[in-house]
């Protein structure tokens, strides 16, 4: 028994001093589960022809200000330039944080930063969506069923970025490759 207990030691004393594994793991999770997902809905928050990432499409209102724009008949031209200024930083976050992420440039507040949009994205799809109301939207913790959208993936997706924030973005990033070296 004895064996035993000093082979589970020397095996979880190993893992201990892997610290690089988790934040290198919930970078390229988040690449390869994420990454895509933003930059897809960014895409979708894009106005017309070259410069369109300085004009919102009327569609990035709709998702941002659902409510707002139903109340104003769809028209972005009722909007004020504190709207466009917070659709244009929804747009263009939804793009330079994930990049940032897994490139590992800034990791900490990129992944900072994007907890804080996950918080307002779940906050638009259960107030200004009608998400509130609908189970399979909101979910709950602690039931049998692992697929609610915000209570269930969103939180996953909130505690790998918590492991970046905590833990750093690991040693094959931009961040490690710019600290001075000791």
């Amino acid at each position: 028994m004895t064996a035993l207990l000093n082979t589970y030691r020397s095996l979880t004393d190993t893992l201990d001093r892997a610290d690089w594994v988790l934040p290198t793991l919930a970078r390229l999770l988040f690449a390869a589960i994420l990454l895509m997902y933003f930059w897809i809905s960014g895409l979708t928050k894009l106005g017309d022809g070259l410069l369109g990432i300085f004009s919102p499409s009327t569609g990035a209102y709709v998702q941002i200000f659902p409510r707002m724009m139903e109340a104003v008949g769809y028209d972005t031209d009722q909007f004020t330039v504190l709207h466009k200024l917070f659709v244009l930083a929804g747009t263009w976050a939804e793009f330079i944080l994930p990049a940032l992420i897994v490139l590992g440039l800034f990791t900490r507040l990129a992944a900072l930063g994007m907890i804080g949009f996950v918080v307002l994205q779940s906050l638009t799809d259960l107030y200004g969506h009608g998400g509130w109301g609908d189970p399979k939207v909101l979910g709950a913790w602690f039931d049998r069923f692992p697929d609610g959208v915000i209570m269930d993936q969103r939180a996953l997706w909130i505690f790998a970025l918590l492991v970046i924030v905590i833990k750093g973005a690991g040693p094959l990033s931009f961040d490690r490759a710019l600290r001075p070296r000791a």
